[in-house]
């Protein structure tokens, strides 16, 4: 059954597309299942338009409309919300919100329960968070008071650093949670099922089984009409600092002592504090970047809507990632993202070691006809398992073929499971951390990218070096290549 909960929610970026797409149907989910109290919850959007109650609450049934029961349903989950002409910097409007919301906080009998979403760039975290405590926005009469946040969370460990002292200032380390959707995907949840739940896959789950793992994070598209924010950041910092890192601490932590938020945190943390951490040298030599060229009408990078035509902005990242523990010493962890690519997926490969001799090819005389056994779990665009292991082909003799055991979410799994915002805002609701990035993971993956970062900007790169279509520069399969390995999804199989 589900546990209604008390809040009072303040949205900062309320006018935002992401609150319209992802958080005002998620929060409409969470209320229609039973999990927010539909008599003693409030939202407070806030913007720089000049909307009335009325103007927002037609937008709320715009974007919540196609999923309700009923029109009836609807308004009355849009009349739980109310707006306010917002400039986040300047302090006398959050004396004005202070009021609203203790206002809204007696009217819906919300005992102090409070949930601070800020929806904005990253330059006014700090800002929001300060006016937030000085202007008396935070409760103090018993409930809770809990910051959502948005990613980036920094361009690298200075900044992330200098913003986080800022939020410190003014909400305690588990006040904050640092939203990371890729954290609510239900296969990436089910990684710590698989692994903690069946002691089969554990048993394996180390150096003396595992050969090596591939994460891939591949999307079809370019930067369509973010490249103006993506020409700033580019593929390490838009998706190997956080999603990438965030599934790679998920696959190389340690049994946690029980499945609670700190335990599993603490685990994660103690992953990312034995990977290796690169010299300039060495990173040079495990990590690779590209651009994309251009390809029949689709353009170039470099060429695309405001991207400087002598950009080099990387639309492409590839990398080793080495852990120095007894669990994963020398088994390396392969990453790449990058758009362009052959498709849309993400997909996690964990390809185990072969027999140190195999009896089939040894009988003939002849090299290995076993393949190496795949795990592997497929995150978007469907949720799916396959193991891919060596069978007998049918008929005299033993010939060995691939053999795969798949496992689907059927159609009634799909329509149970929740979009990624909606779990993670459920989460924050109760105030279980788990799915969220703690400071430490945020500062160590930041130390780790940083180094990659110098050298790409010290070096000059040739771009571009992909063409769209492709699972990107040949450098990337090199990569894998002098390790006497390959990717096991490659378009030019």
């Amino acid at each position: 059954m589900a546990t209604a909960t008390r809040a009072l929610f303040m949205l900062f970026g309320a006018t935002g597309d992401l609150a319209k797409r992802k958080l005002y149907p998620s929060i409409f989910n969470l209320y229609k299942k039973g999990y927010v109290d539909n008599d003693h919850f409030a939202l407070i959007g806030t913007g720089r338009r000049e909307w009335s109650d009325e103007k927002f609450r037609e937008v709320i049934l715009d974007s919540v409309s196609a999923n309700a029961d009923s029109e009836e349903q609807a308004k009355a989950f849009a009349s739980h919300f109310y707006y306010m002409s917002h400039d986040v910097t300047n302090p006398e409007h959050y004396d004005a919100l202070s009021d609203y919301a203790n206002k809204l906080d007696q009217q819906y009998d919300i005992e102090g329960n409070r949930i601070f979403y800020i929806s904005m760039a990253p330059n006014f975290f700090g800002t929001v968070a300060k006016n937030l405590k000085a202007h008396n926005c935070l409760s103090d009469n018993g409930g809770f008071n809990r910051l959502i946040i948005e990613k980036p969370f920094g361009r690298d460990y200075d900044t992330a650093e200098k913003l986080n002292n800022a939020l410190a200032k003014s909400f305690n380390e588990n006040q904050v949670y640092r939203i990371d959707h890729y954290l609510g995907k239900e296969m990436v949840q089910n990684i710590i099922a698989l692994r903690f739940g069946n002691p089969l896959i554990e048993g394996i789950w180390n150096n003396k089984y595992i050969d090596n793992i591939q994460v891939t994070l591949a999307e079809k598209l370019g930067v369509e009409e973010r490249a103006g924010y993506y020409d700033g950041s580019g593929a390490l910092r838009d998706m190997v600092q956080n999603h990438t890192m965030q599934m790679l601490t998920i696959l190389a932590m340690e049994d946690p002592i029980s499945f609670k938020d700190v335990d599993i945190r603490r685990e994660k943390i103690r992953a990312l504090r034995s990977m290796h951490v690169y010299t300039e040298d060495e990173a040079r030599q495990n990590f690779v970047r590209g651009q994309y060229g251009a390809n029949g009408d689709q353009r170039d990078y470099r060429h695309e809507d405001n991207v400087p035509n002598d950009s080099i902005t990387e639309t492409y990242v590839a990398g080793k990632v080495l852990f120095e523990n007894k669990r994963w010493k020398n088994v390396p962890f392969y990453i790449r993202t990058g758009k362009m690519l052959t498709d849309k997926f993400t997909r996690i490969d964990v390809v185990f070691k072969k027999p140190l001799v195999d009896i089939f090819a040894s009988a003939k005389g002849t090299e290995s006809e076993l393949n190496n056994n795949v795990l592997t779990l497929f995150v978007d665009p469907v949720n799916k398992i396959i193991l891919r292991l060596n069978g007998k082909q049918a008929g005299q003799g033993m010939e060995m073929q691939p053999l795969d055991l798949t496992h689907t979410q059927s159609d009634e799994e799909k329509a149970a499971t929740p979009e990624p915002y909606e779990r993670l805002i459920h989460d924050a609701i109760l105030g279980n951390a788990t799915n969220f990035a703690s400071w430490d993971e945020v500062s160590r993956a930041w130390e780790f990218a940083d180094v990659i970062r110098h050298v790409w900007d010290t070096d000059k790169p040739d771009f571009p070096n992909y063409t769209p279509g492709s699972m990107g520069p040949d450098a990337a399969d090199e990569l894998l290549a002098r390790d006497g390995r390959a990717w096991v999804f490659n378009s030019k199989k």
